[in-house]
């Protein structure tokens, strides 16, 4: 096993900019922090730092090899304070990415009653529809609906609950045309939806008898946020996938139709996911806990009280 010392000495080379710089804050002199990440490189058989007159560069490999630095180091640091703060009140920086919609219907109310209950706790939520990368983007907890076999299997996965996605139109818009059989004959339609890096809206689908078919269309409104999507549906300016939840009542009342309802888009679930790597601190754990209580808890609840 690797001497957990040349990592840190690694690290501190990279974020100080040069050995004179990280040989100062470590107190050792720069000849031997030179020899240690020489030796680390020789061991390694690749070079992780381009020399030069004008300082350091990362290699690919290096930079590559810094980002996994960063998680056992980090992983140390949480390690040492499982032990030093199991029995302290929770407190320190929590960064979460939500999906808009998610955030504003259910931790509008509820996120001021943590951060009272844990007031040495403070929270950064980044509100984003938009896949989030945690560890390049510095996410301790994401928040997002996906199929299970799309989640990256390195991050720890707590799956909430079942989410359906359904095309929908209002039916003013639906009457302008002949009543569509197939996605094929939807691309007279306009459409809104989120764009993918061709910048065209993509609905996989799945008809009858597992018949599979991919609509690709150029909406007209390019977004990703479902509320957004959904009041310009109601007002008859396009076809849109919303989730079950957010256009069930619409549907009952008749404002909105389900577009093909004999055909389905795949499922997801909502999920939690989180770096196993960094180790859980307090803060991040009560977190969690915290919204599997507000997303899980009280949603399975609240339909039980429905179907009662």
């Amino acid at each position: 096993m690797n001497d957990l010392n040349d990592l840190y000495f690694f690290a501190n080379v990279v974020e100080e900019g040069g050995f004179t710089a990280a040989g100062r804050t470590l107190g050792i002199p720069k000849s031997r922090l030179s020899r240690r990440i020489s030796e680390l490189e020789a061991r390694l058989g690749v070079r992780l730092l381009q020399r030069n007159t004008r300082g350091i560069a990362l290699t690919d490999i290096g930079n590559r090899y810094y980002k996994q630095c960063q998680i056992v180091l980090a992983a140390a640091d949480a390690a040492e304070n499982a032990v030093t703060s199991s029995l302290a009140e929770p407190s320190g920086h929590v960064r979460v990415s939500c999906l808009v919609p998610i955030a504003r219907e259910k931790l509008t109310l509820a996120l001021p009653l943590f951060l009272e209950r844990y007031p040495r706790v403070s929270v950064e939520l980044v509100l984003t529809n938009r896949r989030v990368n945690l560890l390049e983007d510095g996410i301790d907890i994401a928040v997002r609906v996906r199929a299970p076999e799309e989640e990256d299997p390195n991050l720890a996965t707590r799956r909430l609950r079942h989410t359906d996605g359904y095309l929908v139109a209002a039916p003013a818009l639906m009457k302008q045309f002949a009543i569509p059989e197939h996605p094929r004959a939807l691309t007279k339609f306009p459409f809104l939806g989120a764009v993918n890096q061709d910048h065209r809206a993509h609905f996989p689908l799945i008809g009858p008898h597992n018949e599979r078919y991919t609509l690709v269309v150029d909406p007209r409104l390019a977004v990703e946020d479902f509320t957004i999507r959904k009041h310009a549906a109601l007002r008859g300016l396009g076809i849109t996938m919303l989730p079950s939840e957010n256009c069930d009542e619409e549907i009952v009342r008749g404002e909105l139709v389900r577009v093909l309802p004999n055909w389905t888009l795949p499922s997801g679930t909502l999920q939690l996911v989180y770096l196993t790597q960094r180790g859980l601190l307090p803060a991040v754990r009560v977190f969690i806990d915290f919204l599997i209580a507000e997303l899980y808890e009280k949603s399975e609840a609240d339909n039980a009280g429905t179907h009662a």
